[in-house]
C-alpha cells in the first residue's frame, strides 16, 4: 500500500482528540470481561453507544493535550502517511471520500463530508460516551467516525488479523460504509433491536463492508480534488489479502468462538468471517455499490 508522496493531505478530516478526556469520566463500560462483551456485541456496529447501552449522557471530550497541531504540522504529505499511522489514518479518509464524493453525484445524491476523531481511552459523542473497547464506531448523530489507533494492534494480539496497513484502511473505510449508509437512509434499518445471522443489523454491516470494497476498487484511480492525482497509488494482491484477513477476523463465529468457546448465531450482528470476506471482495471485484445490496 503506497500513498503519492506528493500528496497535499487534508488534516480539516480528522480531529484528533487524544489525551482529552470525556466530562465526568462515565463511561460505563470499561477493560476484562466487560470490554469483551461490547465487542461482541458492538465491533463496528455502526451505531452510536446509546444503542449499546453505553450512554453516559456526555456528548464532547474535554481537551486537556489535544494533539491536533501536531497531526496538522507532521501530517502535510503523502510521504509522511507512508511513514506515520495517523498521518496514514488522514490519508485513508482523504482517499475514502475522494471517491464518494465524486460517486454520490453519478447516483444523483450528494455527498455530505464526515470526520474521524481520533481518540484515546475513551470519548464522549453525540451518542453518548463510550471507551476504546466498542471498537470504531460510527455516530449517525454526529456524522462522525471514531477510532482509536490502539484497536490496530488488538485486531493483531487479540483477534488474530495478520494486520499491516491495508486492515487499518479497511476499518476505516467500512466506517464509511455506515455513513454513506446514513446518508441513503439504510443504516436505520440496523436500529430494529434484531440479531441472528439473517437479521438486518447483519445485512448492514455486510454491506458496509461491500462499500469499503468498492472503494478499494477504485482508490488508485480516483484523483484527489486537490492536486488531480490519487492520494493512493498501490494496492498490492497482498494488501488485499491483508484486508479480507481482517474482515474474517471480526467475524461474529470467530470473535465467538475466541472468546466464547461456542458459536451462537442467533446473537450474531456482523455475519461470519466467510460472509464479511464474500461482501469485501464482491465490492472489491465489482466496483460497482449496486451489486452491495445485502438484503436482496
Amino acid at each position: 500500500m503506497q500513498f503519492d508522496d506528493d500528496a497535499d493531505l487534508d488534516t480539516s478530516e480528522v480531529r484528533d482528540v487524544r489525551g482529552s478526556r470525556v466530562p465526568g469520566g462515565r463511561a460505563t463500560i470499561g477493560g476484562g470481561i466487560a470490554g469483551i462483551i461490547a465487542l461482541i456485541l458492538g465491533l463496528f456496529f455502526g451505531v452510536g453507544p446509546e444503542q449499546l447501552g453505553l450512554s453516559s449522557g456526555d456528548t464532547a471530550p474535554a481537551p486537556t493535550a489535544s494533539t491536533q497541531a501536531e497531526v496538522d504540522q507532521a501530517c502535510r504529505r503523502g510521504s509522511d502517511a507512508n511513514t506515520r499511522e495517523d498521518c496514514r489514518t488522514v490519508a485513508v479518509v482523504n482517499s475514502v471520500q475522494d471517491y464518494w464524493r465524486a460517486e454520490f453525484p453519478r447516483r444523483q445524491g450528494r455527498y455530505s463530508d464526515a470526520r474521524t476523531v481520533m481518540f484515546t481511552g475513551q470519548v464522549g459523542t453525540a451518542c453518548g460516551a463510550a471507551t476504546a473497547a466498542v471498537g470504531p464506531f460510527y455516530c449517525p448523530a454526529d456524522r462522525q467516525v471514531y477510532l482509536d489507533l490502539g484497536f490496530f494492534d488488538d485486531l493483531r494480539t487479540k483477534f488474530g488479523s495478520t494486520g499491516g496497513p491495508f486492515a487499518q484502511a479497511y476499518v476505516v473505510a467500512h466506517e464509511y460504509g455506515h455513513h454513506v449508509q446514513n446518508l441513503m437512509g439504510t443504516l436505520q434499518r440496523a436500529q430494529d433491536g434484531r440479531q441472528g445471522a439473517n437479521s438486518n443489523a447483519v445485512r448492514v454491516e455486510l454491506q458496509a463492508d461491500c462499500y469499503a470494497g468498492v472503494w478499494a476498487h477504485h482508490a488508485t484511480t480516483t484523483p484527489d480534488e486537490r492536486t488531480g492525482r490519487p492520494v493512493l497509488t498501490k494496492l498490492t494482491d497482498a494488501d488485499i489479502r491483508d484486508g479480507l484477513d481482517a474482515a474474517a477476523a471480526v467475524g461474529d463465529d470467530r470473535i465467538q468462538e475466541r472468546f466464547q468457546g461456542r458459536v451462537t448465531p442467533e446473537s450474531w450482528t456482523h455475519g461470519s468471517a466467510a460472509q464479511r470476506q464474500q461482501w469485501f471482495y464482491t465490492g472489491y471485484r465489482t466496483g460497482d455499490m449496486a451489486r452491495c445490496n445485502t438484503f436482496a
